[in-house]
């Protein structure tokens, strides 16, 4: 069958070059396939880098990484409504519950990327780039699963258009597209992406509040025994790390994103630096703000560290966003210093502004405008002690 494929391909290739019956169509079929097939084209002018990961292969293994959570999204909204409506099912009955409700959210917007990618391309007399599957898959993953489709079209074209193609595309955008996406949503609608009414499929008026939203609401109180006080949701620590609570479709099993920020390392696509840099942020922003905590009736300043760990979109944020090579840093320095950064707004922002208890995605967007500017002070650093040696 691929072998067949591939020869129809190269049959048919000279409709879609110069001249062909079929050329204003090239970039679709080039697009098709490079996606199927390793392309033959090679470099004819220096410099050269001999390295076995491609564009396409970088891709194929973060949405690889990116499939188990899902899965696990399609269970987990599942289990949600089943507590929401007081009904019991079989797991393949939980799975393929979610699997209805997420897989139109997945649908509209791979749909939608694809066709601004394909016409940009069009216009600009490129080939098309695979960046936009990574987007497409991200973008469900951090919506609730009750989101409206019509407003998951809207967020993908905002977040491809505005957030990478006026930048000039993939390798071009400042901001992370699918966050962007994301905070469009949160800004234009923010009834359909925040508040307690949003992460769970249920009656109407049930209110299915996340673990963060708990404690933001309350003043003068223990975070974790407010959490420990729910009886609607298992808010525990071990159950969220697993992840059946309220949340956005790929964001709550912790488990699963450490499996896949493990898998990325070891494939060499995202840099454990930030990763580590951004668990010590963190953990080190919360423990002053424990300090502060009973001086204070900020309940969210209470907040350990190992609770803000496996609470929202956090680890998610840092293993599949923060690490986005476009907009990261680039030096090794650089990266330290950008996840340390991360992990200390992210606390900063939920302990703060209550408001908004989700810090994630503000924290990165944040440090994607200024990740440029780190690197900039780590080259003039290196150059500086590099100067000073020679003088030597």
């Amino acid at each position: 069958m691929i072998k067949f494929l591939q020869k129809f391909l190269d049959d048919n290739r000279f409709r879609f070059e110069k001249d062909g019956s079929l050329e204003k169509f090239a970039i679709m079929f080039e697009a098709a396939d490079t996606i199927l097939f390793s392309t033959d084209e090679v470099t004819e002018s220096g410099p050269h880098i001999r390295d076995s990961i491609d564009t396409k292969r970088v891709m194929i293994l973060v949405v690889a990484a990116l499939i188990p959570l899902y899965i696990f999204g399609a269970m987990n909204v599942g289990v949600q409504n089943g507590i929401a409506m007081g009904v019991e099912r079989s797991n393949w009955g939980q799975f393929w519950f979610g699997l209805n409700k997420i897989l139109p959210i997945i649908l509209v917007a791979f749909i939608t990327g694809a066709f601004w990618e394909v016409l940009f391309a069009m216009v600009r007399k490129h080939p098309i780039s695979e960046g936009f599957l990574v987007t497409c898959a991200l973008i469900p993953l951090v919506m609730p699963a009750s989101i409206p489709l019509w407003q998951v079209s809207m967020a993908t074209t905002f977040g491809i258009v505005i957030g990478k193609e006026i930048f000039g595309g993939v390798g071009m955008n400042i901001f992370n597209p699918a966050l962007v996406a994301r905070a469009f949503l949160f800004f234009t609608y923010p009834g359909r992406i925040s508040g307690d009414k949003v992460w769970v499929l249920g009656p109407d008026g049930y209110s299915g509040a996340t673990a963060l939203a708990v404690p933001a609401a309350e003043v003068n109180q223990h975070a974790v025994s407010l959490l420990d006080g729910v009886t609607q949701f298992d808010f525990s620590w071990w159950n969220m790390f697993i992840g059946w609570v309220p949340g956005s479709i790929g964001e709550t099993s912790k488990l699963l994103i450490i499996f896949g920020a493990i898998f990325l390392v070891i494939t060499k696509i995202a840099n454990w630096r930030i990763m580590a840099g951004s668990l010590i942020g963190l953990a080190a922003t919360a423990y002053l703000t424990n300090l502060m905590a009973p001086f204070s009736s900020n309940t969210m300043l209470s907040m350990p560290a190992h609770y803000h760990l496996v609470m929202g979109g956090f680890l998610f944020g840092m293993a599949f966003m923060a690490t986005e090579p476009v907009t990261g840093c680039h030096t090794n320095q650089g990266r330290w210093v950008y996840g340390i950064l991360f992990g200390m707004l992210t606390v900063i922002v939920r302990s703060i502004n209550p408001a908004y208890p989700e810090g994630t995605m503000l924290a990165i967007l944040l440090l994607n405008a200024f990740a440029p500017l780190i690197d900039w002070f780590v080259i003039q650093s290196n150059i500086k002690h590099r100067m000073a040696r020679y003088a030597q």
